[in-house]
């Protein structure tokens, strides 16, 4: 089962800390012109709004390549996907069709319309924005947890709750190749040129595989506990994975070191976000803040704060906008009800 238990205490009580991987942890000496400049932006900027999307708690939430548009999947079974308005976003659809909780989404990575969820239904399905229905429903294995669509576009990596890793070829929509790994497998992503696949898992480890022969090129020894998730830079330069330790480390992916770490979470680090610019990385866990760092000090950039832990995060790809979700309650009404919000953070302050 791939996913961290929420009951997993923080950095302090476990064997990590930031001192066990103090050779890696870079002090810089003061702000640098981005920081300020990005800083002097979010002091004008730093509003989050919500936006009802679903009758539960949301999962994962992901923008199109355009940003025009943000999808959202839920416990209820469905994906919400709204337009992105001047500084509001506005509900364009749900979709429905899955048999059980949508955990995972990502949208086609160069086209704007397309976006395919996985769910605990053993299925995944393709959706298109255009005519809002959807296109394909593949059967897989298992209870699908975790989903990505390769950078060409042309493959659609998904695992499951056996830790079996399905690539079904976009365009058919039929399986081309299925590994069953020893490990409890967390995330699953591609490296930007297509020509690697990456999986986290639950002994701290990030295995790399050769695309598509997929056969084994190295197994790097990240963290000391279990490896949650993985994050590649727009930019090709750096991939991000976060852990249970609480820890986040950047890597050089060329080199495949570990450049430095972010250690200001104290909670298992959930979901990570690179920015359009590869500038700044969003970490998030169940500390009631989203950390923001600038990725090449490993600084503290901001923080946007929230009432609950944090499930999912995504940097707009054009602006610094932050959509995010979290285990919100609906207060109001009933402290035991979910609230099923998206919430968006870097608005004008006035809007």
């Amino acid at each position: 089962m791939a996913i961290p238990p929420a009951s997993m205490g923080p950095s302090a009580l476990g064997q990590s800390g930031p001192g066990s991987m103090a050779p890696w942890c870079s002090v810089s000496s003061g702000p640098t012109r981005y920081v300020l400049g990005m800083q002097e932006l979010f002091r004008g900027h730093s509003k989050t709004r919500e936006f009802p999307a679903h009758s539960a708690k949301v999962h994962s939430v992901a923008w199109s390549c355009d940003g025009r548009r943000l999808a959202s999947g839920s416990f209820d079974k469905t994906a919400s996907v709204f337009l992105l308005e001047k500084d509001r976003l506005v509900k364009e659809n749900n979709y429905r069709g899955h048999g059980d909780s949508v955990d995972q989404l990502c949208w086609h990575p160069s086209n704007p319309d397309l976006f395919v969820t996985a769910s605990g239904d053993k299925t995944i399905r393709i959706w298109d924005v255009r005519t809002t229905k959807c296109i394909a429903t593949v059967n897989t294995k298992g209870e699908n947890i975790n989903i990505c669509w390769s950078p060409d576009g042309q493959t659609i990596a998904v695992g499951n709750k056996d830790d079996v890793v399905t690539f079904i070829d976009a365009k058919t929509h039929r399986s081309k190749a299925e590994e069953q790994f020893k490990f409890e497998v967390n995330e699953i992503s591609w490296n930007n040129d297509n020509n690697m696949f990456f999986l986290t898992n639950g002994n701290g480890c990030i295995n790399i595989l050769s695309y598509p022969e997929l056969k084994p090129v190295q197994s790097i020894n990240a963290h000391p506990s279990n490896c949650i998730c993985i994050k590649f830079d727009p930019m090709g330069k750096y991939f991000a994975t976060g852990s249970a330790d609480a820890l986040v480390s950047l890597w050089d992916v060329d080199e495949l070191v570990c450049v430095r770490c972010f250690s200001r979470l104290d909670w298992p680090v959930r979901t990570l976000s690179f920015s359009h610019d590869g500038k700044m990385l969003a970490s998030a866990s169940e500390d009631h803040f989203i950390d923001i760092a600038e990725v090449e000090t490993g600084d503290k950039l901001w923080e946007v704060q929230c009432e609950s832990p944090t499930f999912t995060v995504a940097w707009h790809p054009k602006r610094p906008l932050l959509a995010f979700a979290c285990d919100d309650k609906d207060g109001k009404y009933d402290s035991s009800r979910e609230a099923g919000t998206v919430k968006l953070f870097g608005l004008p302050n006035d809007s």
